[in-house]
C-alpha cells in the first residue's frame, strides 16, 4: 500500500498509508531503523455510543498537504456519526516530535461526547521482542523503549495536559483481544505495563462538543536517546503549547520551498505544485547526515524481503542534481560527504548503504560462474556521484569543500573509471546495469562513466593537473569512441542496451530496447540532435509507450517487475515516472520552437495527473488505471520532475529570447 503522506525534519519520518494508518516509523536515521516495521498503527473515535476506526470505507477522506508545507490537512467525515475531523500531521521541523492536531466539527444539534484513540504497535529498533511500554503517571503519558530509543505518547484537550485513558497489551495475544480492539467500547482498561511483544493504546476525551459547534485535541509523540530527552520535550510542549509548533513547522517549510522566486513560464500551476510537493518530498527522504534515502516505503518488503530505504549513489546523485538545480545547497553538499567518506580505497561505491554509511545487503555476487572475483558494482555510481559533484561545484562554488574531497572522493574515483576498462574494447569493464539485474557493458553506464571522467577532468584541470587531465580527457576520448563502435547497431540504426564480451573478444548483443539508453544524451556523451541518437530515441518511444490510455513509458521491452498486463505489445511493462521524464527532457532538449516544447508539457501534465492526491509520486504506475505500484513515494521519481521542470523552463525563455532577437 503506497505511503501518501510522509512527514518529517530528517531525523524523525513518519509514513501514512492510503488507509490514513501510521506505517513507518524511522528515528533517529531516515531510512534506518524502523520502528513500526510496517505494522498498522489506527487512529479511532468513540462518539455517543458508536465507534469507528478512520482507516476503514465507511470515512471520506481527502489525503493532502497544506499548500507549500509539509503539514498534512486531511479532512474526514462520517456522516453516520455527524462528525468531520480535520487532520493536521506535522514533525515538528527542529524538534523530533511528531504531533497530530484534530479539530472535530459536530454536525449535530446537541452536544456530542467526543473520544479519540490513538493506537501504536511498535518494533522499536526494527525488532519484534524486547519492547516496553508503560504509564508514566507524573507525566501522563505513555512510554516505549528499547534499549537507547525512547518515544513518549501524550496529548491536550482544551487546557488539560495529559492522556484520559490508555493501555497497553502484547501482540502475540494468543486469541486474546488485541489492545486497540480495548477501544472499541469507548474506555480502556488501564493495564500499566506490557514487555515483548508490544502496543499501546491513549485516549483523549471532549465529553462535551457543542452543538454546530467545533473541538481541537492535541497527540504528539516525542522521540529522543534517553528517557529524559522526551521528558524534556513533554516539558517544552506543555511551555510552549502544540498549536505554537503547528504554526511554526508551517511556517518554516512554506519559507522553504518559496525561498527562491522561480518563473514558471507557461507550465500550470498544477505543475508547479507538483515541482514544490517534490522538493519537500525529496527533503523529507533526506537524513540530515547526508543520507539520500530511495524510499521509505516499507510495503516492499513482502516482494523483495529487503527494502528500498537504503542510498544508492546513483539516486543519490540524481536527488543532488535536483536540488543543485533549484538552488538548494546543503542536502547535495551533505550527500557529497556522505560518498566521500563511504567509497572504497579502490575508488569505487559499492552497491548501496545505510543511512548511517554502513554496506547495506548486497543483491549481486562477488564471484562469477567460476568463482572468480568479480566486483559487485554498478559503475555508473560512483561515475554519477563525481558528475553531479561538477555541477554541484559549478552551481555554488563551494573550492574549500572540493579540496576536502578532492584526493579521497574525485581522484580516487577518476582513477578506477580511467582504468577499468575491458581490454578489447577500451570501454568500461563489465558491471551491473542501473536495474541491478545484468552484467555488462551498458550505454547508460558507459555514458555515466563519460560524463564523470569529464567531471573528474575539470577538477584536475581546476587543480593544476595537467597531466591527469589529458588522462581522464584521454580515457572519456576512447570510451565516446569505442561507445559509438561497439554499442551503436548499423543495421538496426539505434545503440543497443548492452553488450558482453567473450574471453576471445567476440561481441554479443543485446537488442532489448531500454529506456536507460537515453543516458547517452542525459549526461552529454552525444547531443540530443545528433542523428544516431535521433534514430534510437525515435525506435525507443514506438516500443516503450504504453499504448493504453494513460500512457507513459515503461523501463523496457517486457519488464516483468510487478507486471499487471501480459500484452506485452500494448503494455511492454509499466509506466515509470523515471523513464517518462527522460523522454520529456528529449523533447525539452531538440526543441526549437515553444510549440516543440508541447510534448514535454503534455508528459509533465500526466506527472501530475499519476501522482496521487498528496502529490506523492511512486515508483511506477498501472498502464490502465494510473494506480501507484511498488514504492511510494520513490525520491528519484520526484527528482527526475524537478530536473525536467527546470530544463523546460530554461529552454522555453531561451528559445523566447531567441524569438525575440530574430525580429
Amino acid at each position: 500500500m503506497p505511503r501518501d503522506l510522509p512527514v518529517g525534519n530528517g531525523n524523525l519520518l513518519i509514513n501514512f498509508d492510503t488507509d490514513y494508518s501510521i506505517r513507518d516509523i524511522y528515528y533517529p536515521y531516515v531510512g534506518k531503523e524502523n520502528h513500526a516495521e510496517g505494522c498498522v498503527s489506527r487512529t479511532g473515535i468513540w462518539v455517543d455510543g458508536k465507534f469507528a476506526w478512520l482507516n476503514s470505507p465507511e470515512w471520506h477522506k481527502e489525503m493532502a498537504y497544506e499548500s507549500d508545507s509539509l503539514v498534512t490537512r486531511v479532512p474526514v467525515t462520517n456522516p453516520a456519526l455527524g462528525i468531520t475531523l480535520t487532520l493536521s500531521d506535522l514533525v515538528d521541523f527542529q524538534r523530533d516530535i511528531f504531533f497530530r492536531r484534530v479539530s472535530i466539527t459536530n454536525h449535530w444539534d446537541q452536544p456530542r461526547d467526543v473520544r479519540l484513540f490513538f493506537h501504536y504497535e511498535i518494533r522499536i529498533l526494527g525488532r519484534e521482542i524486547g519492547d516496553t511500554i508503560y504509564y508514566h503517571p507524573r507525566l501522563r503519558a505513555l512510554v516505549m523503549y528499547k534499549e537507547q530509543q525512547y518515544f513518549l505518547a501524550s496529548g491536550q484537550v482544551n487546557e488539560r495536559l495529559g492522556i484520559d485513558d490508555w493501555t497497553t497489551g502484547s501482540t502475540k495475544s494468543n486469541g486474546k483481544q488485541r489492545a486497540w480492539r480495548d477501544a472499541e467500547d469507548g474506555q480502556l482498561r488501564k493495564l500499566p505495563l506490557i514487555c515483548g511483544f508490544a502496543e499501546g493504546v491513549i485516549g483523549l476525551y471532549d465529553n462535551s462538543v457543542p452543538p454546530r459547534g467545533d473541538s481541537t485535541i492535541y497527540h504528539w509523540l516525542a522521540a529522543s536517546d534517553r528517557f529524559h530527552g522526551v521528558e524534556e520535550l513533554q516539558d517544552l510542549v506543555q511551555e510552549r503549547g502544540p498549536d505554537s509548533f503547528v504554526i511554526r513547522t508551517r511556517d518554516y517549510w512554506r519559507a522553504w520551498v518559496n525561498k527562491e522566486a522561480l518563473d514558471f513560464a507557461d507550465l500550470p500551476t498544477s505543475v508547479s505544485d507538483l515541482y514544490k510537493r517534490s522538493l519537500l518530498t525529496m527533503r523529507v527522504e533526506a537524513d540530515n547526515r547526508g543520507a539520500i534515502i530511495a524510499s521509505t516505503d516499507s510495503d516492499i518488503t513482502g516482494l523483495l524481503e529487503d527494502t528500498y530505504s537504503y542510498v544508492w549513489g546513483r539516486d543519490g546523485a540524481f536527488v543532488t542534481r535536483a536540488f543543485d538545480m533549484a538552488n538548494y545547497e546543503e542536502v547535495g553538499h551533505r550527500f557529497i560527504d556522505f560518498c566521500g567518506d563511504v567509497i572504497t580505497s579502490e575508488g569505487y561505491l559499492l552497491h548501496k548503504y545505510t543511512a548511517d554509511g554502513r554496506l547495506a545487503g548486497n543483491w549481486m555476487p562477488w564471484a562469477d560462474e567460476e568463482g572468480k572475483l568479480q566486483l559487485p558494482i554498478q559503475e555508473d555510481e560512483t561515475a554519477l556521484v563525481i558528475y553531479s559533484l561538477w555541477h554541484h561545484y559549478h552551481k555554488f562554488r563551494d573550492v574549500e569543500h572540493i579540496r576536502s574531497l578532492y584526493r579521497k572522493l574525485i581522484k580516487n574515483a577518476a582513477e578506477f573509471m580511467a582504468s577499468y576498462r575491458e581490454p578489447h574494447t577500451k570501454l568500461p569493464a563489465p558491471s551491473y546495469d542501473l536495474w541491478e539485474e545484468r552484467r555488462g557493458i551498458h550505454s547508460f553506464t558507459v555514458a555515466a562513466v563519460w560524463a564523470g571522467l569529464q567531471a573528474a577532468a575539470n577538477f584536475t584541470e581546476m587543480f593544476g593537473e595537467v597531466a591527469l587531465t589529458q588522462q581522464y580527457r584521454g580515457a572519456a576520448a576512447e570510451i565516446k569512441e569505442a561507445a559509438i563502435k561497439y554499442l551503436f547497431d548499423k543495421k538496426l540504426g539505434r545503440f543497443l542496451r548492452s553488450i558482453r564480451i567473450t574471453a576471445n573478444g567476440t561481441v554479443e548483443p543485446d537488442y532489448i530496447i531500454d529506456s536507460s539508453i537515453c543516458g547517452l544524451f542525459l549526461f552529454g556523451m552525444l547531443q540530443a540532435t545528433d542523428p544516431l541518437i535521433e534514430s534510437t530515441m525515435a525506435a525507443l518511444i514506438d516500443r516503450l509507450w504504453c499504448k493504453t490510455e494513460m500512457g507513459g513509458v515503461a523501463r523496457y521491452e517486457k519488464d516483468r517487475y510487478q507486471q499487471v498486463s501480459q500484452d506485452v505489445t500494448k503494455v511492454p511493462g509499466n509506466p515509470w515516472f523515471i523513464c517518462t521524464m527522460w523522454i520529456a527532457q528529449y523533447y525539452i532538449a531538440t526543441a526549437q520552437s515553444v510549440d516543440a516544447l508541447k510534448p514535454a508539457l503534455q508528459i509533465l501534465d500526466w506527472t501530475q495527473r499519476c501522482a496521487l492526491n498528496s502529490g506523492v509520486l511512486a515508483e511506477q504506475v498501472h498502464p490502465e488505471t494510473c494506480a501507484p505500484l511498488s514504492v511510494s513515494p520513490l525520491t528519484w521519481s520526484h527528482a527526475a520532475v524537478v530536473i525536467a521542470i527546470h530544463e523546460y523552463i530554461d529552454k522555453y525563455h531561451a528559445l523566447q529570447r531567441g524569438r525575440n532577437l530574430s525580429r
